[in-house]
Parts: structure tokens; sequence; C-alpha cells
């Protein structure tokens, strides 16, 4: 009778490890098969990350009047770096965004600061300082950086004095307002820095 209680004892444990082993080679390939797909979800939000641009091409425009005036840019952002009299050297030409320099389009002559635009697509640029900045429309409108720069190809240029922001700007930002059927004003503001300008549609 012993004998058979052992043998019986020795069955049910033999069978109760025979269990937990299979259980345990069923359970490891579950696990093996979530890891990869963790790590792919992981390289395809790095990808996504890569992908993003750092200066986004976008633009903006308004209507004055009968004046359709749009400027079209790449902006960057600040980024914790200086960007004027670091990342942007000052006095000297600038692209006035990133890439390819900004451009402004109108379909009506505009007089800014005394200087007639006539209607067209130009370059903008600008020279930064600290104390004033120059601002300049160029002929040459598909420029890559300033290399291809040719004051020669100036329409005109004139200054224009700086204001300081209480509130850093994060990203290159332009502006075209609207006063009044005839008027309007056009900006850049950046990190710190804004410059403002009038303008009058010519009719």
């Amino acid at each position: 009778m012993k004998k058979t209680r052992i043998v019986i004892a020795v069955a049910v444990l033999l069978a109760s490890c025979q269990g937990n082993e299979e259980n345990h080679e069923q359970q490891q390939p579950a696990e093996e098969h979530q890891h990869p797909s963790a790590v792919q979800a992981g390289d395809q939000a790095d990808e996504g990350e890569q992908k993003k641009p750092l200066s986004p091409h976008t633009s903006t425009m308004a209507m004055v009047g009968d004046a359709h005036i749009h400027i079209d840019y790449s902006s960057p952002r600040v980024r914790n770096r200086i960007v004027f009299g670091g990342l942007v050297a000052l006095d000297e030409v600038w692209v006035s965004g990133a890439h390819n320099a900004t451009w402004l389009e109108t379909n009506q002559a505009l007089k800014i600061a005394g200087n007639e635009l006539p209607a067209g697509k130009y370059a903008f640029f600008t020279i930064p300082g600290e104390d004033q900045w120059t601002v300049i429309f160029n002929r040459n409108r598909e420029q890559h950086g300033k290399d291809e720069y040719k004051q020669s190809e100036d329409v005109f240029r004139f200054s224009v004095k700086p204001e300081t922001l209480q509130e850093p700007k994060e990203e290159l930002t332009y502006q075209v307002n609207k006063l009044s059927d005839k008027e309007g004003t056009i900006s850049l503001a950046w990190e710190k820095k804004k410059i403002s300008f009038p303008f009058e549609v010519i009719q």
C-alpha cells in the first residue's frame, strides 16, 4: 500500500514539473515577440523627429486695397542659441531666413521709405546692426544663402531702427499688417529683435 502511494505521489510531482516547463516555454516566445515591436516604435519616433525640419518653410500674406503682398521664407528657431551677434553676424548681409533668400511679391507698386518698389517679386535681405538695420530689396529673387548676392542688383535699400522685444520670439516670423486701404506695415521678429517699416500702395 505504501509503495502504491509513493508511486502516485512521484507521478503527480513529475506531472506538475512538466506542466510548469510547458507554461514557461509558452510564455517565453510572447516576451520575445513584444521586445522587437517596442524597439521598432522607438525607431519610428526617432525617424519622425529627424525628418522634422529645423527651419520649416512658411509664408505670410495680406490684401491692402488692391495690393496682394506675399512673403515667402524659411523660419529657423532660436534653440538656445545667441542669434544676432552669434548665429547671425552683425553688419553683414543676411538672407533674413534660412536656406534660400526670403522673397516678397506684390502685384501693385509700393512706396517704401520714399522709394518706389514696382510690382514684382524680390529677394529680401537685411544687414542687422546694434543700433540700426539695413533693409534691402534685390532683383535676384532666386538665391541660396548670400553667396550670390550682388549689391549692383539692389532695387533700393534703407535703414530702420530695431526694437527690443520684452518676450523673446522662438521662431523667425514675418507679418504684413493692413492699416488702411492704402497703407500697411511689414515686420520681422526673431529672438529679442524686431524691425518694422510702413508702406503705401501706389495706384
